[in-house]
């Protein structure tokens, strides 16, 4: 059975289609037992996102709030087929978890294999991401196998995304071939809610942890499921913060 002890990818009423403040998911997320959370709003090619200096001051807040350790992050945006994200590599390296994602706000349309699989291919290179966000969108199936490889080589952890069925649901199916393709690469991977309330927080990833039981993925791979383990990646990833929350998780 699969522990998932953090949830890395979750908004608040920053971006003005969630619900909740970064105190109110902070508590929630202690409530339920969790040892740590990633605050992670949309970067500004969003519509309704925050202002970039919103990051800025979010890295002065202290790292533990409501009794659980917080980390300071972006959901940064894809903005075109080479990879390009919607904040400096600069700004973002000061961030504590840094997603890349792809949304239809920002670069819209229908992209083919060989497009896909060679943006997500760019953003592998780039040393400031931490993690690839819901990538298993059916506008943007990319070849899960060959990019697999390379996240695992360049060391970013793959998100199983819980509000896919929900927002993505043509997409969702491509979920079992994207974790096979991690599970045969090595490739570390992460299961978050994406959590736009506490309530969907709250609602946990009990699909997905269905989804890694059913293939027997190993959850040595999977980085939210010990305190250990999200600390190590951490580190692996040379974020400062592990330092100074070691000791909490």
């Amino acid at each position: 059975m699969y522990r998932i002890i953090a949830d890395l990818h979750t908004h608040t009423l920053v971006s003005n289609h969630a619900f909740n403040t970064i105190t109110e998911m902070a508590r929630a997320a202690k409530e339920m037992g969790h040892c740590a959370i990633a605050v992670t709003d949309h970067g500004p090619a969003m519509p309704d996102s925050p202002h970039p200096w919103y990051f800025y001051n979010l890295r002065r807040l202290p790292d533990v709030l409501e009794g659980i350790p917080v980390l300071k992050g972006a959901e940064a945006n894809v903005t075109d087929l080479e990879g390009t994200l919607d904040l400096p590599s600069d700004f973002l390296a000061g961030l504590d978890w840094v997603i890349a994602s792809i949304h239809s706000d920002c670069l819209p349309g229908t992209l083919t294999v060989e497009q896909a699989t060679n943006l997500w291919l760019k953003v592998a290179e780039n040393p400031v991401v931490d993690m690839i966000g819901h990538s298993e969108q059916a506008k943007h199936v990319y070849d899960y196998e060959r990019v697999a490889r390379a996240f695992a080589e360049h060391h970013k952890v793959v998100e199983l995304n819980g509000n896919s069925w929900a927002v993505r649901p043509e997409g969702a199916g491509n979920m079992k071939a994207l974790a096979l393709a991690c599970k045969k690469a090595g490739c570390p991977i992460a299961l978050n809610t994406d959590a736009h309330s506490i309530y969907q927080m709250q609602a946990g990833v009990g699909h997905l942890v269905r989804l890694l039981e059913e293939i027997d993925f190993p959850e040595e791979l999977v980085v939210n499921a010990s305190p250990s383990r999200l600390l190590e990646e951490l580190k692996q990833h040379s974020k400062p913060v592990a330092e100074r929350i070691g000791g909490s998780l």
